[in-house]
């Protein structure tokens, strides 16, 4: 029976049954340079990360300094140290990348979104652990714009009666 001949239900059931793809997803291959490095961007608030992984000894160097001297508070770096942890991959990558706008908070989130992104360019496998820990979903939090008439975005000027 062809296409144009299906009369019935149970014809049109049989028809997508016969034509349903193979659900079976392509495996997702490794992404990575001439040096063994993948690179990923992070983003968070106003701040951009560029950043590239490659196996090591769990050196990470953010715009050319050691992640102590960059990220001085230990919320900070325990941030960027988190994918790894999740992953059971600590101290097995080096990590340097470069980040731009925003605060610290927003740098240390920024730079935590490409090292997850970046990990699952270099094994795949791990999409599924960093997605379910959130580390892969970018927040897309920022600050609201300031508003005329207003002394910040919400806030009213004082009101005087006189």
């Amino acid at each position: 029976m062809s296409a144009t001949q299906t009369r019935t239900f149970a014809d049109l059931k049989d028809l997508a049954v016969a034509s349903a793809l193979p659900t079976d997803k392509p495996k997702r291959e490794p992404k990575r340079d001439a040096w063994g490095r993948s690179y990923a961007t992070g983003r968070r608030k106003n701040a951009v990360a560029r950043v590239w992984i490659k196996p090591g000894k769990g050196e990470i160097l953010v715009n050319g300094k050691r992640v102590g001297q960059y990220f001085a508070r230990p919320v900070l770096r325990m941030l960027l140290t988190q994918p790894f942890l999740v992953a059971d991959r600590y101290n097995q990558f080096d990590v340097y990348c470069t980040v731009v706008g925003g605060g610290l908070s927003g740098q240390a989130g920024a730079v935590r979104h490409g090292i997850s992104r970046a990990l699952t360019h270099y094994e795949p496998d791990l999409r599924g652990i960093l997605k379910v820990a959130g580390f892969l979903t970018r927040d897309s939090r920022v600050v609201e714009r300031k508003k005329y008439g207003r002394a910040k975005a919400r806030r009213s000027f004082q009101f005087s009666k006189r």
